[in-house]
């Protein structure tokens, strides 16, 4: 018999991590997760003959509605809209496997696809379900779903770099670009911007920021060498592998940042302002702690330590 307490526990990551990669935000992919257990929870477990596909087909559909609910809230946000940014936590579900993690530029490109071509590519692509599984999951035929899943693919390598930065590469470009911009250095971050590199800032409307992206490294340079020295006190963590990192003023977060690297150059700067959509992390303790370092300091210090 199932017990559909441990069950759920068991698929928790993957669900939260579904509804995230699906949704871009922390609060609603947490609360998808929290419908998906009422639902499961009173269901006959002993007709569920796949568990996993079954919770699965749950989150995706949620997910769905979800989404179609957000995107018609999202038209009307103001500036470019950036998707949460989520830190590996014992708060909030961790990511099932590095593989499966999905970098902030890719989330801003999906966000580009129908709900349903989304859906596809995220469980076929990233996951690795099946044509079939899909299929079921999506109450599609496997054919359509080849569709759904050709079409997002095409969608996403037309928009996404080519080559995938290596860990400890990306790492580099973002020590590189954070250390020119607290000093200042416009000659530094030429170096580790690629010509055509895009910053977009997501201030939601309750931050003052450019309302559409910046493009060019001598526009971006300069910004960075005009705020970065004026900085308050703050540390920047890097989340292990994933090319993120966060600042912090007296334990508030303040911005989280993400980078596309290629070929050792930033392509991509995605940074949050948005206080609405930093504050699950003032919880974080393990983000929350005043920074020792002088003002414009840059700090790289990975979260695993």
């Amino acid at each position: 018999m199932i017990d559909s307490g441990s069950t759920f526990a068991e698929y928790r990551r993957l669900l939260f991590t579904i509804a995230y990669d699906l949704l871009g935000s922390v609060g609603d992919a947490e609360d998808v997760v929290q419908e998906a257990w009422l639902r499961w929870d009173t269901v006959d477990h002993a007709a569920v003959a796949n568990p996993r596909g079954y919770l699965v087909r749950i989150v995706v559909n949620l997910s769905l509605e979800r989404l179609r609910q957000l995107r018609r809230a999202r038209e009307d946000y103001v500036g470019p809209w950036l998707p949460e940014p989520l830190w590996t936590t014992e708060d909030v579900a961790e990511r099932v496997t590095d593989a499966e993690d999905l970098a902030t530029g890719m989330l801003v490109v999906l966000e580009t696809l129908s709900p349903l071509e989304r859906a596809a590519f995220v469980l076929h692509d990233v996951f690795g379900f099946d044509h079939p599984e899909v299929a079921e999951m999506l109450d599609r035929s496997p054919s359509a779903v080849r569709q759904l899943v050709h079409r997002a693919r095409d969608h996403v390598r037309e928009r996404r770099p080519r080559f995938r930065a290596e860990p400890e590469a990306a790492r580099q470009a973002a020590d590189r670009l954070m250390q020119a911009a607290t000093g200042g250095s416009i000659e530094g971050l030429l170096e580790v911007l690629a010509p055509d590199v895009v910053l977009y800032l997501d201030g939601g409307g309750a931050i003052r920021t450019a309302l559409r992206p910046i493009t060019g490294a001598e526009k971006v340079a300069r910004l960075f060498g005009a705020i970065g020295p004026d900085l308050p006190r703050y540390e920047l963590v890097w989340d292990a592998g994933t090319r993120r990192a966060i600042g912090y003023a007296d334990g508030r977060p303040l911005t989280a940042l993400g980078l596309d690297v290629a070929d050792g150059k930033v392509t991509g700067i995605y940074g949050v302002l948005n206080p609405d959509k930093l504050k699950h992390l003032a919880e974080n303790k393990k983000f929350g702690r005043p920074s020792t370092k002088p003002a414009g300091t840059w700090e790289d210090r990975p979260t695993d330590e």
